[in-house]
């Protein structure tokens, strides 16, 4: 019985929600370990709609506990807002199912309009961050100077580390035109919200070794995907954190050991959010998406859950995904969205790039290497069919089937599970990833 990690293996986006909760039920304990509430994932159960960002997915499940590690940065005032709502549509949140680490870093109103600020002046060069405060709060964390979770507890011990933050960010909020932050009301602010987290906070590296100990099966639940992450994705434009999958050992506390299996999710297409490289969009001669961009868009309902940003689409990237897959160790591939090129009469993807004359079978790390990539494509036939709500491989027409296992065979990994609508029983089980 192995515990399990969900990455996504593009830029996000993927239907993590879905499988995430599909998954959840098989789980005792589900656990977000990096990012923060710039992620947001839609869960549809029995006809009812939750949107969260921040909490787990295993939130909305009874007899589950949740978990936010310590490689979460987490904005109070949104947790208070997102438990708020959730319970407006039945959803209890208590203590008892729901587990903050004591040592994860707070975003701060500070870090919020940092975060608009700097993309407010970026002109042309807006890396397309969501404005929430998940950069700064980082810098900070690594910066040594960050507020964290504990400090609630001792406010009246928290004036000399608001005052290292404040050398900080007064300094740069000058540089920027800006008022300088008024420390007491920081600690104003800080003091009214303590009391709404604080009964949430554990030590969750202790509590995690315990369950894990007891045989029971944890569900480690990543944020964005794999080519946004800080060191291995289209840097400079990438997220804040390592969205790979090795991140769930260090933002939860669990030791690598303690991870058994390791799914990575990606559409059958490919979608972007914000600016960067994006080999395979589709794109007319004036720089707008094509006719089949359109077409993926519109089908695949592709705009961001907590922002409502129209995504970039374009053809299925296997060399990106099978780079994905080495870099995260992944173990088998959930496939998501196949339903959306049901009208297609071939589909294209892309099995590597041609760089000034050059193949690759990589994505280069260069920033402007990355820019000039052309892709090299693969044509296959379209089904003309509908996929959707299928359950089992014999519901598929035999071109979809075809299309799976050549993906299959570009990305070098096993597609283990297969869903076919928003729906979490439109699912096609091909391995358990929690009996590896």
């Amino acid at each position: 019985m192995a515990n399990v990690v969900v990455v996504g293996a593009q830029w996000g986006d993927e239907g993590k929600g879905k499988i995430v909760d599909w998954l959840s039920e098989r789980a005792d304990i589900v656990v977000r370990f990096q990012g923060g509430h710039n992620a947001g994932h839609t869960l549809v159960i029995d006809g009812v709609t939750y949107k969260l960002a921040l909490l787990p997915s295993g939130v909305v499940r009874p007899g589950k506990l949740s978990v936010i590690g310590n490689g979460v940065v987490l904005d109070p005032w949104h947790l208070v807002n997102e438990i708020e709502g959730l319970k407006r549509q039945g959803i209890e949140v208590t203590p008892h199912n729901l587990k903050i680490a004591e040592n994860a870093t707070l975003i701060l109103p500070l870090h919020r309009e940092l975060d608009q600020l700097r993309e407010q002046s970026a002109g042309g060069q807006k890396i397309g961050t969501t404005g929430r405060g998940i950069g700064p709060a980082y810098e900070d964390k690594v910066g040594r100077r960050a507020i964290r979770v504990q400090d609630l507890k001792n406010l009246h011990n928290l004036g000399p580390k608001v005052d290292r933050l404040l050398v900080h960010h007064n300094a740069l909020r000058r540089g920027l035109g800006q008022p300088e932050i008024d420390k007491d009301a920081l600690i104003r602010e800080l003091t009214a919200v303590a009391p709404k987290v604080l009964p949430y906070m554990d030590t969750v590296w202790a509590l995690l070794d315990q369950e894990r100990r007891a045989g029971k099966r944890i569900l480690f639940e990543g944020a964005q995907g794999a080519l946004l992450d800080i060191d291995h994705g289209t840097y400079p434009y990438v997220t804040s954190s390592n969205t790979v999958a090795g991140q769930a050992a260090a933002g939860s506390g669990m030791g690598p050991a303690g991870i058994g299996y390791i799914l990575g999710l990606a559409k059958a297409y490919t979608t972007r959010v914000g600016s960067g490289p994006f080999p395979t969009e589709l794109l007319d001669v004036d720089g707008n998406p094509d006719a089949i961009g359109r077409l993926l868009g519109e089908r695949g309902k592709e705009f961001g859950v907590n922002t409502g940003r129209a995504r970039r689409c374009g053809w299925f990237d296997a060399c990106l995904v099978r780079q994905v897959i080495k870099v995260s160790g992944i173990n088998g591939v959930a496939l998501t969205k196949l339903d959306i090129l049901d009208p297609l009469p071939e589909i294209k993807v892309c099995t590597g790039y041609d760089l000034d004359g050059e193949r690759l079978d990589r994505l280069p790390a260069g920033q402007n290497q990355q820019a000039r990539v052309k892709p090299v494509y693969e044509t296959l036939d379209g089904w003309n069919a509908s996929t959707a709500g299928a359950r089992s491989w014999a519901q598929l027409p035999a071109q979809a089937i075809k299309y799976v296992k050549r993906i299959e065979e570009l990305i070098e990994c096993p597609v283990t599970l297969l869903s076919t609508s928003p729906e979490r029983d439109d699912t096609i089980l091909l391995k358990d990833p929690f009996e590896d």
